[in-house]
């Protein structure tokens, strides 16, 4: 992390966007060959894991939106209508959870990587300023694992916790993208919160105490994840930018708190 002497030195930017988390590693070749790695096991994982979880959710309902019988009446028509709009609603949002399963698996595995990630824009951006305490080790790595691990229960509470939300019509649908915001939010800035050995609640607070820059954080992951097959694609090779926009920005807003 960052000594207080670090903070004061190298924070000159208040909001590092998404274009300038771009810039910087392509600024840094280790950066870059780190990142393509990375992004090729996460669409791998990620694919998996969507492909999967789409067949699950599809065999277990295919024989319900076919199951129901409409007559020919006014209201055998609307009932079909209202069973083809329901169908469309359901495989909307079932591929945005699937989505959102295989992201966990990947978020979850690949968490060592990230983190190494993280570490290393971090260290470029401060140079002799990081901690050495808290260099990226075997130990880190299992800690970095656990995190993942807790981030991704985490993340099945949240998804539950959504399937219920999504049933109210129109409110329903905005809470849930809300929450899936913050929830992309927390898990980019937990890289960076984690080397910190910070512990869950003091990041969920870190969040509440920072929900402007929390919302632009997960906005972009969020809406990514709604658009249909490209989205694994796309988060896959926005995640490492991602990362380290995420590294950055975290490490301008804490600056603050030394000043």
């Amino acid at each position: 992390m960052l000594t207080r002497q670090g903070y004061h030195q190298h924070t000159t930017v208040a909001w590092y966007p998404f274009h300038k988390a771009a810039w910087f590693i392509l600024r840094h070749p280790r950066l870059l060959g780190w990142s393509l790695l990375l992004v090729g096991v996460t669409v791998c994982l990620s694919w998996l894991g969507y492909y999967f979880a789409v067949d699950c959710m599809d065999r277990l309902t295919e024989h319900f939106f076919s199951s129901v019988e409409a007559g020919d009446s006014f209201w055998g028509w609307l009932e079909r209508k209202a069973l083809s709009v329901g169908e469309w609603l359901y495989r909307l949002f079932s591929r945005f959870f699937a989505f959102y399963l295989s992201f966990l698996l990947a978020y979850s595995l690949t968490t060592p990587g990230y983190a190494f990630l993280s570490f290393a824009s971090e260290k470029m951006y401060a140079g002799a300023d990081v901690d050495p305490e808290d260099a990226w080790s075997l130990k880190g790595l299992c800690l970095d694992l656990l995190e993942g691990l807790k981030m991704v229960c985490l993340g099945l509470v949240v998804t539950l916790i959504a399937v219920v939300i999504n049933l109210v019509p129109g409110l329903g649908q905005i809470a849930v993208f809300l929450l899936y915001t913050f929830t992309a939010a927390l898990m980019f800035l937990d890289y960076p919160a984690s080397r910190r050995r910070w512990v869950l609640k003091k990041k969920l607070s870190w969040l509440l105490q920072h929900p402007g820059p929390s919302f632009r954080l997960g906005l972009l992951p969020a809406v990514v994840g709604m658009i249909p097959v490209v989205h694994i694609f796309l988060m896959a090779l926005l995640f490492p930018i991602l990362t380290v926009s995420a590294t950055l920005n975290f490490l301008s807003i804490e600056s603050r708190r030394w000043r």
